[in-house]
């Protein structure tokens, strides 16, 4: 069953700008269908039962599960990226410099313009989420995007501050590129269900190889997409 924005911060007893900034802050499990965030009622419960908050639906609200899906998957969108160790750089623009020159898809024309983007990304506020994980990533799609979503991960050989939310040092980049907004909150919502997962969060800072990486969230994935 899916949910409206309006009809989840109403299920959840929260104010609707509350919700709006946790989807932001890839917080909360989310799906985007045209012009709507729409959340998955069973995803949403499992997240509201994990973080000790009520979930009460009413069924009217449902919307009907015959709209078609048109996201990719994360393990999908991550094996694209591969993994990437002991990566260079002792502060966050070197760092930054040094994942997008491992984007070998990209021309280097277009590696230049997404490392501006991500700089004036981080400009805005950090994308470091806390535990050591930044999600790095442009506000607005780059000119040449791949036609498949991206996410490559990197693990930094030296952590550095990253002005993270826990100003905490950063020794994990999930760099996500997508072609389209949907699918960048599609898999934003879901990498971020992932990273709150404590045990997972410990899990990659051991810098995984991409085998038992891609196996986990395949694990989590599983999860979202039960009934």
């Amino acid at each position: 069953m899916r949910l409206p924005l309006k009809k989840v911060a109403t299920a959840l007893n929260l104010p609707l700008s509350t919700v709006e900034r946790w989807i932001r802050q890839g917080r909360i499990p989310i799906q985007q269908i045209g012009n709507d965030a729409v959340f998955s009622s069973s995803a949403v419960k499992r997240w509201a039962d994990s973080h000790q908050l009520s979930f009460v639906l009413d069924h009217d609200n449902i919307i009907d599960e015959s709209t078609p899906e048109i996201f990719d998957s994360l393990v999908s969108a991550m094996k694209r990226g591969k993994v990437f160790h002991q990566l260079g750089g002792n502060d966050r623009e070197k760092a930054l410099r040094s994942a997008v020159k491992r984007l070998d898809f990209l021309t280097d024309d277009i590696q230049n313009e997404l490392y501006d983007k991500l700089l004036a990304r981080e400009q805005l506020a950090s994308t470091g989420i806390g535990n050591g994980i930044a999600i790095p990533h442009p506000r607005d799609p780059i000119s040449q995007t791949p036609k498949s979503p991206v996410i490559a991960t990197f693990f930094i050989e030296h952590p550095i501050h990253f002005n993270a939310i826990d100003d905490q040092p950063v020794s994990i980049f999930f760099l996500l590129i997508s072609p389209t907004v949907k699918n960048h909150l599609h898999l934003l919502s879901r990498l971020s269900y992932c990273i709150r997962d404590k045990a997972f969060t410990m899990f990659l800072h051991t810098h995984p190889n991409a085998n038992d990486l891609f196996s986990r969230i395949a694990g989590f994935e599983k999860q979202l997409d039960e009934p």
